[in-house]
C-alpha cells in the first residue's frame, strides 16, 4: 500500500531521546519544508503533561508560527528545555505538535512523540562514541512501575554502542540485594546443545543495539512504598565510564492480616477461660494493634485480660496472645441446669486507622452450676439472717453501754505562758450520755467544768469559733470524738485530771441508775525555757588603755535570744561605761562584720574574741546578760571569774632641751640664758623640775639666767600617779664658766716716746688680742 504523501516534511535535530542532568539547559532544533503547492502559516508547540511541566518549569507552552511559500524550508527553530535543579532522575515524554489548520487541516496536525532523560549527577558526561542505555517502559517519579505480589516485574534494558569496536555490557542494581532482581542477558548463539554455561554479560557490534532483561521480584517481606532503584551498565572497553539511570517502582500496600481464636478451656467452674489469639500480617506495612473484648450478649458477664495487649507485627510475621476470661457477679452463677453461656467477640482497634478484616473471631465461655453442697450453705446462711435479725433486735431493746476511751492531753509536757492544756477523748454511744465534769487536782485551784448533754451536745463543744473546727465531732457508730478542748490551765506544775461521763436516767432496760464513767490523766507544765549563758570570759587578765578587751561566751538555746548586753563595773561601784548591745536575729549577731566570729553547733551559740575597747583604767568586773526573745521575764547572766585589770598607757619623755640641744652635759657661760623645753606623753603623771621641785605642765618651757647660783645638774622626773609604773628621769650635767675681765698692759707711743699709750694721740684704742 503506498504511504500517504504529505505535504510538510519536519525534520528534528538532534532526533530521539535527549539527556541532560539537573540545572541543565536541553535545547531542540526543528526545520520545516513545505512540499505543498500553497503557501502555509505553520503552528509548532508541545504538548505535555504535569509532571514534564514541573520538570522544566513552563507554565504553558512555547510556541511558534512559520509562513512558508510552496517548496520553501524555514530557518532551525530552536526551543530550549531548562531542567530544574531539584528535579528527580527519571525519563519523561513530551509531545512536538506542526500544525497548519488553515491551510493543511486534513494533514496536520503532525506529533512527534519525544522523552527527556534526565540522569543522575554521578553519571559520567556523554559524549559521541559513548555507549548509552535506555529503560523501557520508560519511569519517573510521577510514573512508577506498579508491582503486583507474585508476579515478576521485568523492564528492558536497550543499550547502543555507538563506538567503532566491538564492546561487552555488564548491568548492576548497587542499590538492591541480590534477591531483589534477576538479569538475564540475551544468549551468543553459540552454546552447543546439552552445554550449560552462564551468559554474563551483553556482546554488542560497533553501531549496534542490544536488549537485556532485568526483573524485580521484591522479597515478601518487603514493605509497601516507592522505590527507586539504580541500574548501572558496565563497559567493557570504557571501565571508568559511569552509566546510571533509575527505575521507580511502586509496591501497593496490602493490609492481609489472617486472626484465629483458639479454645483452651471453655467450661469454668472456680478458674479463668483461657484462650488463645493468632495473628499473622500477610501484609507488607507494619501493623500495630490493639486487643480488647466486646460482650455479644446485653450484658457484659465477664473481665478479661489480654498479655499482651498491644502487638506490633511486621510484614510476613505472627504473633500469639493469651486471653483469659472470668465471669462476674457471683450472684449470677445458676444453680441447677447447663450453665450460664458468656459470647464475646474479639475486638481490635489499629491507631492508625488502617483497614481490619470484616469478620473478626467470636469465642464462648461456659460458666458450670453451682455444686450441691452449696445448698447447705445457702440453708446455713438463711438461718444465720434470721439468727442476726434477732440479735439486732435484742440490741435495740439493749444498747451498748456508753464507753469512754482515750482520755489525756494532747501533750502531756508543756511549757508555760506558750499554751494552756488541751485535752481529747473519745465517747462510744454517746446518746446515752447525761453530762460530763471535768476537775482537775494541782498547783493552781481549778474549778470543776460541766458540760451538759441532756440537750445534744453543748454549744462550747459543739461549735468552734470562726474558722475553726468544732472540738466535738460526731463520727459513725455514735462515737463522739473530742479533742484539742482548751481548759484555761497555763501555771506551771503537776496536774491531774480527772474526766466523768454520767448515764442518762433509764435509757437501758437493764443498766444500773447512777452509773458513772471516769477516766485521768496527768498533764506537767514546765518553766518556759530561755536562752542561757554557760560560759564568758576573757582572753587574758589584764589590758593596757586603748587595746581591745576580747571576750568570748557560749550561750545556749540561741534560738531564744533577743541581745545580749555587756557591762562592766570597778571596784568602788563605778561603772565602766555605758552597756553594750548586741542584737540577734534566729541565733545570729545582727552586725555582719560579727557574724563570722560566732557559730551554732549543738544547740549552743559560741562566739569567740568579740572586741571591747579598753577606755578606762583600772580594775574592771564585767557581766554577760542573754535577754530571750519570747517574753520571758528571765535573764541569764554570768559574771567573768576574775577582775580585768586596765592599765595606763605607758608614759613617756619625749624631749627635753636645753636651748635647743639634748646633750647630757652642757657648758653655759655666765651672764646669758638658758631656755629649758620638754614635752612628756602619758596620762595621770606628775612632772617634776629637778632640782627646783615644783610640778609642771607635761608640755612647757623657761627660761632662767646663768649665774653663779646656777644648779649644775637640772633634770626632769615623771612620776605615775597611780604608782603602777616606774618614774622617769632624764637630766643634764651643767658647768657655767665665769665671766672675766681684761686687764690694759702700757705700751709705748712710737709717735711720741716717752708717752704712756693711753696718751696716744688717737681717739679710739685698739682693740685687744
Amino acid at each position: 500500500m503506498q504511504a500517504k504523501f504529505n505535504p510538510l516534511q519536519v525534520i528534528i535535530n538532534p532526533p530521539g531521546i535527549q539527556f541532560g542532568m539537573p540545572g541543565d539547559t536541553i535545547e531542540l532544533y526543528v526545520v520545516v519544508i513545505n512540499q505543498g503547492d500553497q503557501s502555509a502559516v505553520i503552528d509548532l508547540y508541545f504538548v505535555f503533561d504535569e509532571v514534564f511541566q514541573n520538570l522544566t518549569g513552563w507554565s504553558s507552552s512555547p510556541r511558534e508560527s512559520l509562513a512558508l511559500a510552496p517548496q520553501q524550508n524555514s530557518d532551525e527553530v530552536k526551543f530550549e528545555f531548562q531542567i530544574t535543579a531539584n528535579a528527580f532522575p527519571g525519563t519523561y515524554d513530551y509531545t512536538l505538535v506542526v500544525d497548519s489548520p488553515l491551510h493543511y487541516p486534513q494533514d496536520t496536525p503532525i506529533t512527534f512523540p519525544n522523552q527527556i532523560k534526565v540522569l543522575l549527577a554521578e553519571q559520567t558526561a556523554i559524549r559521541v562514541n559513548d555507549p548509552t542505555f535506555s529503560i523501557r517502559p520508560n519511569t519517573n517519579p510521577n510514573k512508577p512501575l506498579i508491582f503486583n505480589p507474585g508476579e515478576p516485574l521485568q523492564v528492558e534494558v536497550i543499550v547502543d554502542n555507538r563506538s567503532h569496536l566491538v564492546d561487552r555490557f555488564r548491568l548492576s542494581c548497587p542499590d538492591l540485594d541480590e534477591d531483589w532482581f534477576t538479569i538475564n542477558y540475551p544468549t551468543t548463539g553459540f552454546e552447543g546443545p546439552g552445554l550449560i554455561s552462564d551468559v554474563t554479560a551483553l556482546e554488542l557490534n560497533p553501531a549496534t543495539q542490544g536488549q537485556i532483561l532485568l526483573k524485580f521480584h521484591p522479597p515478601g517481606d518487603t514493605l509497601a512504598g516507592s522505590y527507586s532503584p539504580t541500574i548501572r551498565l558496565y563497559s567493557e572497553n570504557s571501565p571508568d565510564l559511569v552509566l546510571l539511570d533509575l527505575v521507580y517502582i511502586q509496591i501497593p500496600t496490602n493490609y492481609r492480616l489472617d486472626i484465629e481464636l483458639h479454645t483452651i478451656l471453655g467450661q469454668v467452674s472456680r478458674s479463668l477461660g483461657k484462650y488463645e489469639l493468632s495473628l499473622a500480617n500477610r501484609g507488607n506495612i507494619v501493623r500495630e494493634l490493639i486487643l480488647s473484648l466486646k460482650s455479644r450478649d446485653e450484658e457484659e458477664l465477664y473481665t478479661y485480660k489480654f498479655d499482651p495487649t498491644e502487638v506490633r507485627l511486621l510484614p510476613n510475621r505472627s504473633a500469639v496472645a493469651n486471653l483469659t476470661v472470668k465471669p462476674k457477679s457471683w450472684w449470677r452463677r445458676p444453680w441447677f441446669g447447663a450453665g450460664l453461656v458468656v459470647n464475646f467477640q474479639l475486638d481490635i482497634k489499629d491507631p492508625q486507622n488502617l483497614p481490619l478484616p470484616n469478620t473478626l473471631p467470636q469465642g464462648t465461655l461456659v460458666w458450670k452450676p453451682r455444686p450441691w453442697w452449696q445448698f447447705v450453705l445457702l440453708i446455713l446462711a438463711v438461718l444465720g439472717l434470721l439468727g442476726g435479725i434477732g440479735f439486732i433486735i435484742w440490741r435495740i431493746l439493749n444498747p451498748d453501754p456508753l464507753r469512754l476511751e482515750n482520755f489525756s492531753a494532747n501533750n502531756p509536757r508543756i511549757t508555760e505562758e506558750e499554751d494552756e492544756v488541751a485535752l481529747k477523748w473519745d465517747i462510744h454511744n454517746y446518746q446515752q450520755l447525761q453530762k460530763l465534769v471535768l476537775t482537775a487536782k494541782g498547783s493552781q485551784p481549778i474549778q470543776p467544768i460541766t458540760y451538759d448533754f441532756s440537750n445534744g451536745i453543748p454549744e462550747t463543744l459543739g461549735k468552734g469559733s470562726a474558722n475553726q473546727i468544732p472540738p466535738c465531732q460526731v463520727q459513725e457508730k455514735q462515737e463522739l470524738i473530742c479533742s484539742n478542748v482548751k481548759t484555761g490551765v497555763k501555771t506551771k506544775g503537776n496536774y491531774t485530771f480527772e474526766l466523768q461521763a454520767f448515764y442518762r436516767s433509764g435509757i437501758q432496760l437493764f443498766s444500773p441508775n447512777n452509773q458513772v464513767v471516769s477516766q485521768t490523766t496527768q498533764v506537767e507544765i514546765a518553766e518556759k525555757q530561755i536562752a542561757e549563758v554557760i560560759s564568758f570570759q576573757a582572753d587574758k587578765p589584764q589590758y593596757t588603755k586603748g587595746q581591745n578587751i576580747l571576750l568570748s561566751w557560749t550561750i545556749a538555746r540561741p534560738l531564744l535570744l533577743a541581745q545580749v548586753q555587756i557591762a562592766g563595773s570597778a571596784d568602788d561601784g563605778t561603772s565602766y561605761s555605758e552597756p553594750i548591745t548586741y542584737k540577734f536575729n534566729q541565733g545570729n549577731l545582727a552586725d555582719p562584720k560579727l557574724q563570722k566570729l560566732c557559730t551554732q553547733q549543738n544547740q549552743q551559740l559560741r562566739c569567740t574574741n568579740i572586741p571591747l575597747s579598753a577606755n578606762k583604767a583600772g580594775n574592771f568586773a564585767f557581766e554577760i546578760k542573754a535577754f530571750p526573745n519570747n517574753g520571758s521575764d528571765k535573764i541569764s547572766s554570768k559574771k567573768t571569774e576574775s577582775k580585768i585589770g586596765i592599765l595606763p598607757k605607758p608614759f613617756k619623755i619625749v624631749s627635753f632641751r636645753i636651748n635647743g640641744s639634748e646633750q647630757p652635759n652642757v657648758v653655759l657661760n655666765e651672764g646669758e640664758s638658758a631656755t629649758l623645753s620638754w614635752r612628756v606623753e602619758g596620762e595621770n603623771i606628775q612632772v617634776k623640775l629637778l632640782p627646783y621641785g615644783n610640778d609642771v605642765k607635761p608640755l612647757d618651757s623657761i627660761k632662767l639666767p646663768v649665774n653663779q647660783a646656777f644648779p649644775p645638774q637640772i633634770g626632769l622626773l615623771v612620776n605615775d600617779i597611780s604608782g603602777k609604773q616606774q618614774p622617769q628621769q632624764r637630766g643634764f650635767a651643767i658647768t657655767v664658766l665665769k665671766k672675766v675681765e681684761p686687764t690694759p698692759i702700757p705700751s709705748i707711743n712710737p709717735l711720741a716716746p716717752g708717752l704712756p699709750s693711753n696718751s696716744s694721740p688717737f681717739k679710739t684704742p685698739l682693740p685687744l688680742r
